[in-house]
């Protein structure tokens, strides 16, 4: 029959004609299909887990790149924060403690960190330790550096404060020492007009009539008294910080009250007015309210070996006073 086709059987020798249904081409392609399948599987599965795109290939380049580049961040915090743990020791025990400040506790340097994990939704990314540790190294630099930031502009405070200290606390002789004739102590003696014990709440300094007197210290001067009786002319001048001294005795007065004083300024001259017993003056030191030995506040003005030529001075006479 024209059109049909035919196969050769050997086993009995004849020729025999094929189906040609559909069904039965079906079924003599179905090995191929299914080999074709398979390897049309395998390609697309080769090519899609193993072979990158150009696209693809160019996101891993940029994903190795920003690794790289938070690795490098990384250290670079890392060595930030070893430098910013050293300014933070330095700072707790050497620059706060030299202006008498409190360290700040570990808890405020910390910056609150601890406790809930912020950075939880970054630790299901790829690489996830380094992303995450960078953010929040990133965080506790950047709270730590405005702590430290904040102390340093208390320490500046503190540092000023301590500089005007300094200048405002009584800390020279009142009179040049080459024109100090003879020193009265400080403390419990004999009271030269009186007769009988009370306590010298100064030292005082024999010296020519009119010889000038300094301010000691920094201050402004909050009292101008002029008695016949008493300490006489006097003046008192307001250091801060807690300090003040008084001048007594002095022939003339050469402030004003309210006047602010440098210390060195001319604030007088040596006298003998209100009850004394000769020209000189009358120094007290009030620290708190309380009157402290003016001896111990001369270290701008004389040296140890001074210091000590002072002491014994002012008991070579029994360290009698003259008023």
């Amino acid at each position: 029959m024209i059109g049909s086709k035919y196969t050769y059987n050997s086993e009995n020798i004849s020729f025999e004609k094929q189906d040609s249904s559909i069904r039965a081409r079906f079924k003599r392609l179905f090995p191929f299909i299914t080999l074709s399948f398979i390897f049309a599987t395998i390609m697309v599965v080769t090519f899609f887990f193993f072979i990158d795109s150009p696209k693809e290939k160019a996101l891993k380049r940029d994903k190795n790149e920003i690794l790289s580049q938070y690795q490098i961040l990384n250290n670079e915090l890392n060595t930030i924060k070893k430098e910013l743990t050293d300014l933070q020791y330095r700072d707790d025990n050497i620059y706060r403690t030299i202006f008498e400040a409190d360290p700040i506790s570990k808890d405020i340097r910390q910056a609150g960190f601890g406790g809930t994990d912020k950075y939880e939704n970054l630790r299901h990314l790829d690489a996830k330790e380094i992303v995450a540790n960078t953010s929040q190294n990133f965080d506790i630099i950047s709270k730590q550096l405005y702590i430290q930031s904040k102390s340093f502009d208390q320490v500046a405070k503190l540092a000023k404060r301590k500089k005007d200290m300094m200048a405002s606390i009584p800390a020279i002789l009142p009179i040049s020492s080459n024109q100090i004739k003879r020193i009265g102590h400080y403390g419990m003696r004999i009271h030269p007009i009186y007769k009988i014990p009370k306590m010298h709440e100064g030292m005082d300094f024999t010296a020519t009539t009119g010889t000038s007197v300094y301010a000691t210290g920094n201050g402004t001067v909050i009292e101008i008294k002029k008695s016949y009786g008493g300490y006489g002319n006097q003046v008192m001048i307001e250091h801060g910080f807690g300090y003040e001294t008084r001048y007594a005795h002095l022939k003339l007065i050469k402030v004003q009250k309210g006047q602010k004083i440098k210390r060195g300024d001319l604030i007088g001259t040596v006298g003998s007015t209100g009850l004394s017993t000769g020209p000189h003056l009358h120094y007290e030191v009030i620290k708190k309210n309380r009157h402290v030995n003016p001896i111990n506040y001369y270290f701008e003005d004389i040296s140890p070996e001074e210091y000590n030529e002072m002491i014994h001075h002012s008991l070579q006479y029994g360290g009698q006073s003259l008023d």
